[in-house]
């Protein structure tokens, strides 16, 4: 019997599923085995923090801005606190700055290696996600031993940090940092090097320039489509413009580069964290504010360079003790919109490849 032409189909892939890399469901049309379209289907892990923000004062609200990027805390932290300080006026202490920086970055290594893993992990790459995750250990150890905890720490404060690190903190980091450029090379050799990853993303999922700008795509996304933009550079914030680093920019806009781009981002984060441990001084950590904290009206807007993506915080206040309204710009959840542009055309085991290459993390979805 001869079958003339195919019927498309649809299948559901998560929202609990291995390569969702969390609670995110995709409508997932399919002709055979290629891709037709996808439809992104979100809310599963049911948020709130905006509302949260304005059911707490300023300092109650710290804690939960750790979990919006729960993979890397530090910076999520750093926009909302210095978004407070803005509206306040408040100056923060010389050590603190400097110790915002380095956690801030350490958090960007830590997701960018996890980001790494998991997408290796994704076309069964089991060795380089035991590498990747191996030395993100050495970082949540500096975490712990500073904060207590190891991803959401809640270190930062309105005006600085909560309290200075500990001695063994500086020679463990340094230690860190020179052990980082044969850890960098491991990487290359095991994964980015391996002629089964290339085949399987390079050329794979492409984002053009025109179309990652037209669709407001930032971060690491953005710059592996051509787009030399970062935050930290077009509008430094705390004490950004005192470290000298590059911003890395790609051109092939595929899978590859969006996967190879952080590795980049990795060596310059390390820079940054050298210079950050050369030039940190002594002093007070964190600035005398308020026991209450009670802006005055008025409002604001403050972005950071997360590891996601650009992260804005709006706040407005009303002169209470809690925000009026707080709204979160996240990167992760605009960049959501790439998906079905870049997988249409592409065969189901492709959809996952490209999907790991986009470095979702629900939390920052699902706001």
């Amino acid at each position: 019997m001869i079958i003339d032409g195919t019927q498309e189909y649809s299948v559901n892939m998560g929202p609990q599923h291995p390569s969702t890399h969390g609670v995110f469901r995709m409508v997932v049309h399919l002709d055979g085995e290629v891709v037709t379209n996808v439809e992104p289907k979100i809310g599963y892990l049911h948020r709130g923090l905006e509302k949260m923000a304005e059911s707490r004062t300023y300092n109650q609200f710290v804690p939960y801005t750790d979990r919006l990027d729960y993979l890397a805390g530090p910076h999520n932290s750093l926009g909302y606190v210095q978004a407070v300080e803005k509206l306040m006026g408040i100056e923060v202490p010389e050590r603190a700055e400097y110790l915002r920086v380095i956690f801030a970055e350490l958090g960007r290594v830590a997701s960018h290696l996890f980001m790494i893993a998991s997408g290796s992990l994704d076309i069964c790459g089991w060795t380089p996600w035991s590498y990747c995750t191996r030395d993100r250990e050495r970082i949540l150890d500096l975490f712990e031993m500073t904060a207590g905890n190891r991803m959401t720490l809640n270190y930062f404060r309105i005006g600085g940090v909560s309290h200075d690190v500990p001695d063994e903190f500086m020679p463990a980091l340094k230690s860190f940092l020179d052990d980082m450029p044969e850890m960098i090379e491991e990487y290359y050799g095991i994964f980015f090097g391996n002629e089964i990853a290339q085949s399987r993303m390079k050329s794979v999922g492409i984002l053009p320039k025109e179309l990652a700008e037209n669709l407001l795509i930032t971060g690491a996304n953005l710059r592996a489509s051509g787009v030399q933009y970062d935050v930290r550079k077009a509008e430094p914030y705390g004490i950004y413009n005192r470290f000298n680093f590059n911003v890395p920019v790609l051109y092939g806009c595929d899978t590859y580069d969006r996967h190879f781009i952080r590795l980049l981002e990795i060596q310059e984060s390390r820079k940054i964290l050298q210079q950050a441990l050369r030039d940190i001084p002594e002093g007070p950590v964190v600035a005398k504010v308020p026991k209450v904290i009670k802006p005055q009206v008025g409002k604001v807007y403050h972005r950071v360079e997360n590891p996601k993506g650009e992260m804005g915080w709006y706040i407005v206040s009303n002169g209470t003790t809690k925000p009026a309204r707080v709204r979160i710009r996240t990167g992760a959840f605009v960049n959501v919109q790439m998906l079905p542009a870049i997988v249409t055309g592409w065969k189901i085991q492709d959809l996952v490849t490209i999907f790991a290459s986009m470095d979702l993390v629900l939390g920052e979805v699902d706001k």
